[in-house]
């Protein structure tokens, strides 16, 4: 997910699959942030965060809580669990998240939280190319 945000704002890093490793599964399985939503934050902060800490984070706050917000109203939830209906971080939860091809809807869910991010990362930008933000 980071990888594809960052490779479509022309950033290529050796560490950016690394960085964004013990993300997947809930923030390493416990339960919490799926992944997805996870690299779109990261994703939107590579393209409109700051450099420095005397700079504003007010634009990539905002860009943040509305992938958040559209993310959320689109399939309810944040959370692994909440997306999967399995905790990856138990031996069920994984047989189960196996056993009922859960794998594809997280598939489906790095793809759709790619696509959003994108879309906000590019409308930003280009208002602020045309100076109406």
């Amino acid at each position: 997910m980071l990888l594809a945000l960052a490779e479509q704002q022309g950033i290529r890093s050796d560490v950016i699959p690394k960085i964004a490793t013990a993300f997947c599964g809930g923030i390493s399985r416990t339960g919490s942030l799926c992944g997805a939503v996870s690299g779109g934050v990261m994703g939107i902060s590579l393209a409109l965060g700051r450099n420095t800490p005397s700079e504003s984070r007010d634009e990539a706050f905002a860009a943040v809580q509305g992938f958040l917000a559209a993310f959320e109203g689109r399939f309810g939830s944040l959370t692994c669990p909440g997306l999967t209906g399995c905790h990856l971080g138990t031996p069920e939860g994984r047989e189960q998240f196996h056993r009922e091809g859960r794998g594809s809807e997280c598939h489906r869910y790095v793809g759709e939280a790619a696509s959003m991010a994108a879309e906000l990362i590019q409308a930003r930008q280009t208002r602020r190319t045309n100076g109406t933000e």
